[in-house]
């Protein structure tokens, strides 16, 4: 390929992200299944618009995989990994193996030798890590209970990994026809351990010196280059045993985790590690080889069906033990139903060493694309359909919350809660206090505050913590779509109740004012901060205090009168009439606001 062939390939990339992925986020059907489009689209069997050959291309793109894994190593620091001890041992330890074991199983009884059968049933224990921690990230999911689980089964997967490519070359009739085909299976698997060793021994205690070298030097493209240099290397040496760079990438995240130029890595590998990421998913568009599909429609349709239903099934049935919400449940074993990235990797180590043929080979690689391009469609049923019917059907006894007679109730004890319920305490009001995220319980538990786990956006819950007998209801959860969802729900079956409700947008008062509720009772919990803030910048710049804070007094009326008369504006969106009036309204504040320090002086 040459140098103008390389650009415009380039080019073709760049424009089906550029162009699909907007398209499809703006559609919320996430990025991930629009770089999964685009790759379709400009591959070789819709448009053509990339060669047929674009193996060399999917090559260079899964380094955007070892970046990532890099970072995700960077993040999981040792008290990190103890607290995921449980989800990451039992949940994704008992995956592994009965996914392992069911589908060994039943390939050996569709008379499938045994080494193809348990070559099989390791392939697909693997879910997609980059597909799943994208989608997590962009719902906000990652943070939840549920988000912590589905991160400890992935990583439990990614590390299982290692021992099966080690054990490939033992299951093999042959040895593989690649560049490390002079070594025999256990010396490949000794070196394999000596080289992980010497990742984890030279990021421990050679690294750190060289960090601090380039550091001193002050020139942040040369850390950049170190940042990148690091990651390359390992994928090189990775690579020279045959082992995926990827985790060799992930190990010496994992050891930098506690060093002190973390965050410098993160912030020089983000942007390669979210250009190439793109880059994979659009590659694994491309490589959809739909002539195999065409050819074996029956056999592959069987297979991507059964891949998931098998997926699903093992991991809903482990739920059913380890998660306390069917909805928890349900959001696990769907997001790791799909075949992953390393099912690629283990695909082609069973054709290196002949487990696996070359044609069944190409259909199992159709099936994992498939599994992956199906996910998104999958989350996005999830959480229009089946995540709001069992929000519905979710019974009373699912939380431990106990009949109570406090006269104030806060949904939601985060940052902005905590500060509520802790001055209402030094006043001597006790509160009953919910909260969706069961590890935010466990946490404030062990401070001595009585926190139940329970939805807000259940009645039947809101009425056992005592919401009949309460003087007044905070709804501080840190979404205002389902803040003002309460709030409507709690106004319409207790009229009386005084409810004060925390939003975070102009257009959030907007909607929460439309719904009948008095100004004063709505709270945008960013505003007072940022205007303090901004009080104290005027102060740094020369501003006297008393002329700062006579701004600001003057500043907080105007807004609020412009808050009350934009809401004229307002219609669900920021239409043309509403941005005219923004502009205006800015305008006219300045103006003010510099009269006023005219008139001052």
């Amino acid at each position: 390929m040459d140098n103008n062939q390389i650009f415009f390939q380039a080019f073709i990339y760049l424009l089906a992200a550029v162009v699909a992925v907007p398209i499809a986020k703006r559609a919320g059907l996430g990025s991930v299944l629009g770089y999964l489009a685009a790759g379709i689209m400009i591959g070789p069997f819709v448009f053509a618009l990339v060669g047929s050959h674009t193996e060399n291309i999917m090559h260079f793109a899964e380094f955007g995989v070892v970046m990532m894994l890099f970072l995700v190593g960077l993040e999981l620091r040792p008290s990190m990994l103890w607290e995921l001890r449980k989800p990451l041992l039992l949940t994704g330890g008992l995956q592994v193996i009965v996914t392992a074991f069911t589908i060994t199983l039943i390939a050996i009884l569709c008379h499938i030798p045994f080494n193809s059968a348990l070559a099989l049933g390791l392939i697909f224990t693997s879910s997609s890590t980059a597909i799943v921690l994208q989608m997590l990230h962009e719902k906000g999911w990652l943070k939840l209970n549920a988000g912590n689980t589905i991160f400890a089964v992935l990583l439990f997967q990614d590390i299982a990994v290692i021992p099966m490519l080690a054990l490939f070359p033992l299951l093999g009739t042959q040895p593989a026809n690649s560049g490390t085909s002079h070594f025999s299976g256990w010396q490949q698997a000794t070196l394999i351990i000596v080289l992980l060793t010497a990742i984890i021994a030279s990021s421990k205690y050679l690294l750190r010196p060289i960090f601090h070298f380039i550091a001193s030097s002050k020139l942040n493209e040369a850390f950049t280059a170190l940042a990148l240099l690091l990651v390359i290397g390992i994928t090189l040496a990775m690579e020279y045993v045959g082992l995926s760079p990827a985790m060799g990438a992930f190990l010496a995240g994992v050891v930098l985790a506690e060093s002190e130029y973390r965050h410098e890595l993160e912030a020089d590998i983000e942007p390669f590690k979210g250009l190439l990421l793109g880059l994979f998913f659009i590659s694994v568009g491309t490589n959809i080889d739909f002539k195999v599909i065409e050819g074996h429609l029956g056999l592959i349709i069987l297979l991507v069906v059964s891949l998931i239903t098998i997926k699903f099934l093992v991991l809903f049935t482990l739920g059913k033990f380890f998660c306390k919400q069917p909805k928890d449940n349900w959001l696990i074993a769907l997001t790791l139903a799909q075949g992953g990235e390393f099912c690629f990797v283990l695909i082609s180590y069973a054709n290196q060493y002949q487990i696996l043929s070359t044609e069944f080979s190409r259909e199992l690689v159709a099936v994992v694309a498939l599994s992956m391009l199906l996910t998104p469609i999958i989350m996005i049923i999830y959480d229009k359909i089946i995540a709001p019917k069992l929000e519905d059907i979710q019974s009373p006894g699912e939380s431990d919350i106990t009949n109570q007679d406090n006269q104030v109730i806060i949904a939601g004890f985060g940052r902005f809660g905590q500060i509520v319920g802790r001055y209402l305490l030094t006043n001597g009001i006790r509160s009953t206090i919910l909260d969706i995220d069961a590890n935010q319980v466990d946490t404030v538990r062990k401070f001595g505050h009585k926190v139940f786990y329970g939805d807000a956006e259940r009645m039947d819950l809101l009425e056992i913590a005592g919401l009949a007998k309460a003087r007044l209801f905070v709804i501080a959860i840190d979404d205002s779509q389902k803040a003002l969802k309460i709030a409507q729900m709690t106004r319409k079956a207790y009229p009386a109740l005084k409810i004060l409700l925390r939003v975070r947008s102009r257009t959030d008062v907007y909607e929460a004012l439309n719904l009948g509720f008095s100004r004063k009772d709505i709270y945008r919990e960013t505003f007072e901060t940022a205007l303090h803030l901004a009080v104290q910048s005027y102060q740094y710049l020369g501003a006297t205090e008393e002329e700062a804070k006579e701004s600001a007094k003057t500043f907080r009326k105007i807004d609020e009168e412009q808050l009350q008369k934009m809401r004229e504006y307002y219609t669900g969106q920021m239409n043309d009439d509403y941005i005219t009036q923004a502009r205006l309204n800015s305008e006219q504040l300045e103006n003010i606001l510099q009269a006023d320090k005219v008139t001052t002086l």
